[in-house]
Order: structure tokens, then sequence, then C-alpha cells
């Protein structure tokens, strides 16, 4: 559906939905926990907002609570992200999404998508049917964001703050104000219709997107990538469990691992044993900090690549990208 006209509009933007908490109903206006999500569609999420200048566009890509997110969606989410982009009237385009899983497909468009437009990503953290929802104030100031002139890259817009990609992450259960940018800081912050800017746009990665994006496209079976945690008595059988499924040519074994690694990236003798042995075996292993702030300052005794600023769950869609594309 369409909301205002587009001639005569100064900007044109489309807002694409994916369900989560900001499309769901609960059995009572009070119930903020109890709820099923992606219940609502985009078209009524969008219906009767109306922002000055701006005319709206809504598609429905999927309705899925995004604990659920898996890379059939991303791949055909991508797809659409591209095609609106490329149209010369399209001035942004704006993602619905569940918080449960926003930093993933946030990180995974930004590393696919050469957005030199705005991909402006919102959310919610009740659902459509609360008393007082979060979602309708979310989409405006998203909307308003991907119509501004200026902004580019992938974003996300939450309880007024606007996000990174690269640096977004989901820091709370409950709070309306769950997402954090960590060491980074916020890029700016939605007022009153207004964007203030406090740091640069996410830089689009052209040629690698372009590529990533050729991959993706034609993509039956992706890379399997996992994810184990260094804990206090952490030990081999998992990663080991893993490598015998790889050597005995399972169709779906394991080519990728990344760790959680503790503190600067360190990970326990037990464990680090273990993925040597896997990275022998031809797995690719990546360390990643289980710290929520902060990033892995590389030292000489590490003897397993590190994956710098990047969280286990973003780390692991990187070594997807890249073992893609060979």
């Amino acid at each position: 559906m369409t909301t205002g006209e587009t001639k005569g509009q100064a900007a044109h933007v489309v807002v694409l939905g994916t369900g989560g908490t900001i499309a769901g109903r609960a059995p009572a206006a009070g119930d903020n926990v109890g709820y099923t999500a992606g219940e609502v569609g985009v078209s009524d999420l969008i219906d009767g907002l109306e922002v000055p200048g701006v005319a709206l566009s809504a598609e429905q890509v999927a309705n899925i609570d995004s604990k659920d997110m898996d890379v059939g969606v991303w791949q055909v989410l991508a797809a659409r992200c591209a095609h609106w982009l490329a149209q010369d009237e399209v001035t942004g385009v704006v993602i619905t999404h569940g918080t449960d899983t926003l930093e993933e497909t946030a990180f995974f468009l930004h590393e696919v998508l050469a957005a030199f437009k705005p991909v402006v990503l919102t959310c919610a953290m009740r659902p459509a049917s609360a008393l007082v929802p979060d979602g309708p104030q979310n989409i405006r100031d998203a909307v308003v964001l991907a119509a501004t002139p200026g902004v580019r890259g992938v974003t996300v817009v939450c309880a007024g703050t606007v996000h990174g990609a690269l640096d977004v992450q989901k820091v709370h259960p409950y709070r309306i104000d769950a997402f954090s940018s960590g060491d980074m800081g916020p890029i700016g912050y939605m007022e009153e219709g207004q964007l203030r800017q406090a740091r640069n746009w996410p830089a689009a990665p052209e040629g690698q997107a372009q590529a990533a994006m050729k991959k993706i496209a034609s993509a039956v079976a992706w890379p399997r990538v996992e994810i184990v945690t260094s804990h206090a008595g952490a030990g081999a059988a998992l990663v080991d469990l893993l490598v015998r499924e790889r050597e005995a040519g399972a169709a779906d074994a394991v080519q990728g691992l990344v760790v959680a690694a503790t503190g600067n990236g360190t990970v326990h003798a037990s464990l680090e044993q273990a993925l040597l042995r896997a990275q022998a075996a031809g797995i690719r292993v990546v360390r990643a900090t289980r710290c929520a702030v902060g990033q892995i300052v590389p030292g000489a005794r590490h003897t397993l690549p590190d994956a710098g600023a990047l969280s286990p769950v973003k780390a692991r869609i990187a070594l997807m990208l890249s073992l893609m594309q060979g």
C-alpha cells in the first residue's frame, strides 16, 4: 500500500516488513511479554502514518519472530533492498524487524549492500497491542531518518537513538532503550523529527559487498558456521565431534567455527587444543570476545585469528560470507 502520492513529494521511502515484536499482538493490552510476534502486517503498521514531504510504500518480506530469522529470509530481504535502492525515485528503505536478531540482520545487510542510500532497521520492545506501544514512534523516526538528505549506509533506530550496523548490540531483554553501540557510541539521535548527528555514517564496503551479493543471490546451501563458548571448565568434546562429522563426509559438516572467547580473546587450554585440531582438519576458526564492550587487541601469544571488534554473532556472519567467496 502507499500513503500519500509520490508526485510532488521530496522523498519516497519503502518500508519492508519482516515481523517481530513491533508486529506482535498479546491477549491483553497490559501484557508486554506474552505476545505472539509477527501478527500485524507492515501495511497496517504504517497505516495513518504521515511524514510531511515523504511518500510511503510498504512490502511484506516475511512476518516471523526474529528469533527464527534464517539465511533464507536474509537472502530475500537483501534482494528486495537492492531492488528498491536501485530505483531512482526511492530515497531510502526502512525495515521493521524483531529485536532479538536485529543486530545480525543489520550487520549482514551492511556486508552485502553497497548502501549509498539509507537502509534503516527499526523495531519495538512492546507489541503493537500494548497500552503504550513504542513501535509507532520508532517507525516514524526511521522514516524521517531514511528521508533525510545525506544519510547513507545501514543503521538501526530504536528509542530515538541511531546506531551503526557494525556496532549495534542488544543489551537489555525488556527495557525500551534496549540497544547500545558500545565504545563507538551512537551515530546520532532523533529529536522531534530532526536528526542530531554525532559521528560519520558507516562506510559501505562497495567492492566486497557487490561480490558477496552475487554469491548469496544464487546460493542454495550456505556454509555451516557454529559458535562455541570458552568458559570455566570448557572442554574439547563438542569441537572434536564436529571434526569427526567433517572427516566422515557429512553433507552438512561444519566449515567454520567462532569461539566466544573470554577477555582479550583467551581460550580455555582444552578447548584451544581442540580448535587447533579443527583448524588443521580444514575448518576455519576465528576468535571473538564475549565482552560486550571493546575489541580484541592482537598479541604474539594468540594462536588463532581474531574478529577484532565483531561480536561472536557478527563474526559468524562475516565468516559465513568469507567462506562463500572462497
